[in-house]
């Protein structure tokens, strides 16, 4: 039985939209002027221990534009990885060993995870990651607050719906140089 890890990026506002450079928001880009060596030893090393990567439609079709195009040690775990993909789009997964992940969301999210040895990561993907805390099935968070504030944005990590309260117990906590926080909660 794997674990479901959930891996994002976000402002001190709470935003996660828009954080490598996509057409969305204003404030594009938002990352890039704070990543430095550790940070990317961190991301690649996080690659590199997971089993598979969980993606909601958008960010499999932004890092399926990108990742063919890499190269080194975590390109080739990105590309080679199985990827599951939740969408209601036919259209095909071009991007190798990519699946389509049919079939109500919590319960085959539930199935991949019980079927999957060692880390399903699931990155970006905001509306599924906000469909994966609303069924409590995040086993942890891991938020790379990045000190910045955008002032804005329509795409946040945690649902703003009046849903259940989410309790989680900090596991773990990192600072780069750069003034990034690396915040690792578990569920509790």
């Amino acid at each position: 039985m794997g674990e479901l890890i959930v891996t994002e990026f976000v402002t001190l506002d709470g935003v996660m939209e828009a954080p490598g450079g996509e057409p969305t928001h204003r404030h594009t880009g938002w990352v890039e002027p704070f990543f430095e060596p550790g940070i990317m030893a961190f991301k690649e090393q996080e690659t590199l221990d997971s089993a598979c990567l969980l993606l909601g439609r958008v960010t499999y079709e932004s890092f399926a534009g990108a990742w063919p195009t890499y190269e080194g040690e975590m390109a080739v775990k990105m590309n080679s990885m199985p990827k599951h993909v939740v969408t209601s789009s036919t259209a095909p997964l071009e991007w190798e060993n990519s699946h389509r992940l049919d079939g109500p969301v919590e319960s085959a999210v539930r199935a991949l995870v019980d079927a999957t040895d060692g880390i399903v990561q699931a990155p970006g993907s905001c509306q599924l990651v906000q469909t994966l805390l609303r069924a409590d099935l995040v086993d942890e968070l891991r938020l790379m607050v990045f000190p910045v504030a955008i002032g804005g944005g329509r795409l946040r990590v945690f649902p703003d719906d009046g849903g259940d309260l989410l309790r989680y117990a900090l596991a773990d906590s990192r600072s780069f140089p750069t003034g990034v926080v690396l915040l690792t909660y578990r569920r509790s």
